[in-house]
Order: C-alpha cells, then sequence, then structure tokens
C-alpha cells in the first residue's frame, strides 16, 4: 500500500479524511513516519517548518497545496531528481478572477469613493467611464492571469497580458520578454500583477512601471509581495501617479502592524485571501496526479525547476 503524508499547519484530520475518500487504495498519515517505518511515496505540502521535508528521504513525488511554490525551491530540502507539483485548479483560478475583477470594477466605478463620501453626507458625482476607455495589462498568461485576462476582454476592457513567452489570449494584446515589459504597462489605467516569483520577476513591479501607467491609474497585486519595491509603490500613490492600490500579497505575513501600507488611505489591504485553496477541489486535483503518475501517465503543473515555478 502506498503512503502519502500530509505535512501541512491547516487542518491535516480533515484533509486525511478526504484523501481517504479520494484514494481509498492508500495509506494517508498525518504524522511523521519513525525511524523504520514503512517509506513515505508521496508527500503533501503546505508551507512545512524547516526540516521536515528532509526528515522524509526517498519520497518520489511532493504535491503542493499551494500555487506558490517559491518557498519549497529555496528550501533546498527537495531532491533534484525530485518532481515538485503546484497546486493549480479551478477553484484557486476562479477565486482570483472574482477577486480581481471585484478590485478593478470597484475602482473603475469609483464605488469606494462614493463610500467615502457617504461617511461625509456628500453629494458629488464623479466622472464615469465605460469598460471599453480603460486599458487593463495583466503580468503573467499563466492559470491565473489567463482566465483573468478572459473575463476583462469579456467585460471590454482593452487588454493586455505580458508574459516571458508571449502567451496569447483571444480579444487580449500580447507583449513577451524585457523588452515587452514597459510598452505593455505604457498608459495603462489599471495593472494586475499575477505574476510567479521568481529570481527574475522579483522587484519587476517598481517606480518605472508605476511611471509608465496613465496618470492615476491603480495597481493590483494578487501574487507575491516580493514583486513589488514597496516603497515604489507608496511614492507613486502618494505623488498622484496612481490614485490607489489593493495588496492581497506582502513580503512578510502577517503584514506587521508597524508597516506603513496599513495606514495609507489610498492603498487597501486583504489578508492573503484572493484565491484560497478549497480543499475539496485541491485533493481531487493531488488525487487525479497520483493517479497519473502511478499509471506512468504525464503529470499536470509539473515545476520548472530552472525557471522557478
Amino acid at each position: 500500500m502506498k503512503r502519502i503524508l500530509i505535512a501541512s499547519k491547516g487542518k491535516p484530520e480533515h484533509l486525511a479524511a478526504l484523501f481517504r475518500d479520494a484514494l481509498p487504495e492508500h495509506e494517508i498519515l498525518i504524522d511523521m513516519p519513525k525511524p523504520g517505518d514503512a517509506p513515505v511515496d508521496y508527500m503533501v505540502v503546505g508551507r512545512p517548518a524547516a526540516g521536515v521535508i528532509a526528515s522524509v528521504p526517498g519520497v518520489k513525488l511532493i504535491l503542493s497545496l499551494n500555487a506558490g511554490i517559491e518557498h519549497l525551491l529555496h528550501s533546498g530540502e527537495i531532491a533534484e531528481e525530485t518532481p515538485i507539483v503546484r497546486m493549480v485548479d479551478d477553484g484557486l483560478a476562479e477565486g482570483m478572477t472574482e477577486w480581481v475583477l471585484a478590485e478593478a470594477l470597484a475602482w473603475h466605478r469609483n464605488l469606494r469613493q462614493y463610500e467615502g463620501f457617504q461617511r461625509d453626507v456628500k453629494w458629488q458625482p464623479l466622472a464615469e467611464k465605460l469598460a471599453h476607455e480603460r486599458t487593463v495589462t495583466i503580468l503573467g498568461a499563466g492559470a491565473l492571469g489567463t482566465p483573468v485576462a478572459r473575463h476583462f476582454v469579456a467585460f471590454g476592457f482593452k487588454t493586455r497580458i505580458w508574459s516571458r513567452s508571449g502567451r496569447t489570449v483571444e480579444g487580449a494584446q500580447a507583449f513577451a520578454g524585457t523588452e515587452g515589459l514597459i510598452p505593455a504597462v505604457s498608459g495603462a489605467d489599471i495593472l494586475v500583477n499575477l505574476l510567479p516569483l521568481t529570481a527574475e520577476t522579483e522587484n519587476i513591479v517598481d517606480a518605472r512601471l508605476f511611471a509608465a501607467q496613465a496618470k492615476g491609474g491603480f495597481f493590483i497585486n494578487g501574487a507575491r509581495g516580493g514583486h513589488v519595491v514597496d516603497a515604489d509603490l507608496i511614492a507613486a500613490v502618494e505623488s498622484g501617479q496612481l490614485s490607489a492600490a489593493v495588496l492581497d500579497v506582502f513580503r512578510v505575513e502577517p503584514l506587521p502592524e508597524s508597516d506603513p501600507l496599513w495606514r495609507h488611505p489610498n492603498i487597501l489591504i486583504s489578508p492573503h485571501v484572493a484565491a484560497p485553496t478549497h480543499m475539496h477541489i485541491a485533493v481531487q486535483e493531488i488525487a487525479r496526479n497520483i493517479q497519473r503518475f502511478e499509471r506512468g501517465e504525464a503529470i499536470a503543473h509539473i515545476v520548472d525547476k530552472a525557471k522557478g515555478y
């Protein structure tokens, strides 16, 4: 009987029950194996403490509960030959799409400004634009960026999408590589970051990108805090180059109480909730990948360790 170890700080008992239903022919573990125990074939991991993965040698497959896997790559605990599978499921994409569209539309139609006017008992109509009068740029054309771009296209926004490879999305203008970054962002009213965090994309969202946006633009970050130079973002908002920003992810989480981002009136913070993992969906996706692996079939969403995603 193949053994699966769940190494998650969340609710491992709940996860174990879901896995036992999905893979009844496997033994599901939530406690670390003892010396002399039968080998563990697969590890399902969230953000395990240092040393956890290294303490279980011989694992054939590491399956992440998260879309972001940079913490696993940086841990140094996973053998080069051991595949890592990142979490990509319909629930993650659907959740991210809902969150990005909600924030973008609230800014586009001035809803937060009207909330402020109501608190001040002020009747003050603002100039309103239609979607086709706005340009949106999405950074990242992967499992999250692509469906988000499709929804912006469906709403009628002039949509651009930038990626390393130049992957296309029907109805959107595609840009590729370093030379295409500034042209992709130039004049954008809304900039959405959904990139993977790699050595190449760390600090990619900086003063140069904010300056390229349309005056008074809006920035949305649903990817990783390490993409954004926070001081440049604050400066862009304070200067009026950006009218507002919304951030769901940060370099340090939870965001320290002393961080100036908390107190900026035009920067909205949410606690990494844009696209939470829905465990019942995630378990089914992981189970399908384990079954593919055991049948000798190609596994979906294997991490390219050289690229970092």
